[in-house]
């Protein structure tokens, strides 16, 4: 049975998740920006928190952590390299570590661009992957810490996985990356179609989060600067995909 996923929106822009596994009862919850909305699901579901995960040291994924297990205790995850930044470790981890949750196989990625240290986690068996701010709904974070190269290593990581792989991102940024998005490729079909689907949805309410793989390898184009299309759209047909990776960074951040 694949772990249940929980899509959980905090403060004004962020999501954090649940992971949930029916038989053991194990609850991760993925970066904690508040308690409040965390402790309210579980009670809602009537699910006990065991882990909490942390993909890096930033304010809106960390903060809510002190209050969270003064009333949940539960072990605490995050990067060997981010432990200087991050609440008490029970376990530290690093890229390439495994460890065990309901079961199944939690597999550790250093994606490190947005912060050094930030990490990924992926359950392959439930295809599910946290990403929190360096893989993006329609983006990638923006690079406080790290290099463009280190950046296009990490998601080159991520965008070599199953393509079914659902991507759980860490903020409702999809709409105004889709308006980027479309300066890049202004004809790519698919990205329009997404463009539109997501208009529809946040006048609605609705998040635009998680997404799958696949549609981030055929709509986002920080994965896509290998692609001859978007080489071409921007002037620099045949170089490097870091070096049009770092151009198209440089454009986002001025946008």
């Amino acid at each position: 049975m694949a772990l249940e996923l929980v899509t959980i929106p905090a403060l004004k822009d962020n999501y954090t998740y649940l992971l949930h596994d029916a038989e053991t009862g194990a609850t991760a919850v993925i970066d904690v920006p508040e308690a409040g909305p965390i402790d309210a699901e579980l009670t809602r579901r009537g699910w006990t928190l065991t882990e909490i995960w942390l993909t890096h040291h930033h304010w809106d994924h960390i903060d809510g952590v002190p209050d969270l297990i003064a009333k949940h205790p539960a072990k605490i995850t995050g990067a060997s390299a981010d432990a200087h930044r991050l609440p008490k470790l029970d376990r530290a981890v690093a890229d390439g570590d495994t460890f065990n949750f309901g079961g199944e196989e939690i597999q550790i990625f250093d994606v490190s661009g947005h912060t050094v240290g930030h990490i990924a986690l992926y359950a392959p068996a439930s295809g599910i992957l946290f990403t929190a701010d360096s893989l993006m709904a329609l983006g990638c974070g923006r690079l406080f810490e790290g290099t463009p190269d280190q950046m296009w290593t990490s998601l080159s990581k991520l965008a070599a996985l199953p393509p079914q792989t659902i991507v759980c991102s860490g903020h409702e940024y999809t709409q105004s990356n889709a308006k980027f998005a479309l300066t890049i490729e202004p004809d790519n079909a698919a990205l329009i179609s997404r463009s539109e689907a997501i208009d529809t949805a946040r006048a609605a309410g609705q998040p635009t989060v998680p997404s799958t793989l696949s549609e981030e390898l055929d709509t986002n184009p920080f994965l896509r600067a290998g692609n001859p299309s978007v080489q071409k759209h921007m002037g620099m047909l045949g170089q490097s995909p870091a070096s049009v990776f770092a151009e198209i960074r440089h454009r986002k951040d001025n946008f």
